[in-house]
């Protein structure tokens, strides 16, 4: 007979069945459809037939960089068309008036938790301007707010690596710090050297075995040939399954064939695909690469920064826009939408125990919707957040230390 710390009765499950779900140990021990003999029961709680979602899983964000917990500050246009160092350039300067890194970062991470994020994969600026001081308080928010989400940091060359001397080195002393990947930026479109940047940040993932994540904005025929040098490095260094390609626009810009040829070689190599549909870009084709064995992925990315004033933490939102942007309509595409903020991003970010199933971690949200199709559409609110079985937040409120106890 298992002990039990919580019995949680009449939840329902994606697909509509009642059950109870019991909890130990901050696991699933049981799930059942029928009354169960237990040993101890120490709490029992009725969920009302309320649907139940495994935790959802945040797999692309910037917790250092968001004004979440500071003063609104109005967004700053490109002066002339869209640039990544200028924007950069405008992020410093809104940056060094803002309240610290700590701050800031705990409000944004409440936030996200607050709408039912169990993980995220937060990246990290790391320069030769900044050094580690943006890595150092995240680090300790990863440890400060472990008991309510994981956090896995990226350490981000968000200044470009070559043209940012001395870059390579502070990756590789975050990294050695407890950085969980490491980065890559437009090793082309930033720093003008394809296979210099990637000898740099395969070598530290080599070294140290940790995964990448590259943002790659660089679009058409030079983003695809990056796209296939990236995977060629992955299959040869054996880090299929740790390696993503973070926005990887060039997907959604060219012909349907290249697409084809290039999902096969993302697939054959175990790298997985990051977008968020962002407002005004093409993207990746969810659908034709989920198809050809890419694991496609979403997060919310930036959230009320120097890059846009959008974004509440919400990835039922995040799906939604997702599934708008790509024409979803049926069911079927509307749980892959819900799938990439959930199953396909714990895949990504390689996450064991994952989901409602008898050993998973018990982290769930609770919300009053009769199946995901509604839970996408409609992102209801409120919802009630559970990690390893303790309830964190409710009605979109964080729930004390001392309640969570309970």
């Amino acid at each position: 007979m298992t002990a039990i710390d919580t019995l949680f009765q009449n939840a329902r499950l994606a697909d509509g069945q009642l059950v109870d779900i019991a909890v130990g140990g901050g696991k699933i021990v049981a799930i059942a459809s029928s009354p169960q003999s237990y040993g101890t029961v120490g709490a029992t709680r009725d969920l009302g037939r309320r649907l139940v979602l495994p935790g959802m899983v945040e797999g692309h964000i910037h917790l250092d960089k968001c004004f979440i917990g500071d003063d609104w500050k109005p967004h700053r246009p490109c002066t002339a068309g869209f640039s990544v160092r200028e924007r950069v350039k405008f992020e410093k300067e809104a940056l060094a008036g803002a309240r610290p890194i700590a701050v800031r970062a705990a409000a944004l991470i409440d936030l996200c938790v607050s709408q039912g994020t169990s993980h995220m994969r937060s990246h990290v600026d790391v320069d030769a301007e900044v050094g580690l001081r943006h890595f150092e308080p995240i680090a300790a928010a990863r440890e400060a707010h472990r008991e309510k989400v994981s956090i896995q940091i990226v350490a981000f060359p968000q200044s470009g690596i070559l043209t940012s001397p001395g870059t390579a080195s502070l990756l590789e002393e975050a990294v050695r710090a407890g950085a969980d990947l490491v980065g890559g930026l437009d090793p082309a479109g930033h720093d003008g050297d394809v296979a210099g940047h990637l000898d740099a940040i395969f070598g530290i993932a080599e070294r140290h075995g940790v995964g990448i994540d590259i943002h790659l904005h660089d679009g058409g025929l030079q983003g695809i040939a990056e796209i296939e040098e990236i995977a060629r490095r992955t299959k040869a260094s054996g880090l299929g399954g740790k390696v993503t390609i973070s926005h990887a626009y060039a997907l959604g810009e060219v012909a349907v064939d290249v697409v084809r040829r290039t999902a096969q070689q993302l697939a054959e190599a175990g790298v997985a695909i990051l977008t968020n549909a962002p407002g005004a870009r093409l993207f990746p084709p969810v659908l034709l690469l989920r198809d050809a064995g890419v694991t496609v992925f979403s997060g919310n990315d930036n959230i009320r920064d120097s890059w846009w004033p959008y974004g509440d933490g919400d990835l039922l939102e995040r799906a939604m826009m997702v599934g708008y942007r790509s024409g979803f309509n049926t069911d079927d595409q509307l749980v892959a939408a819900f799938d990439m903020v959930t199953t396909n991003a714990a895949r990504a970010l390689g996450l064991r125990d994952y989901g409602l199933t008898v050993g998973g971690a018990a982290d769930f949200v609770v919300l009053d919707a009769r199946h995901v199709q509604e839970a996408v559409v409609a992102r209801p609110k409120p919802r009630d957040v559970y990690k390893a079985g303790r309830l964190v937040a409710q009605g979109g409120v964080m729930i004390g230390a001392s309640a969570q106890k309970q």
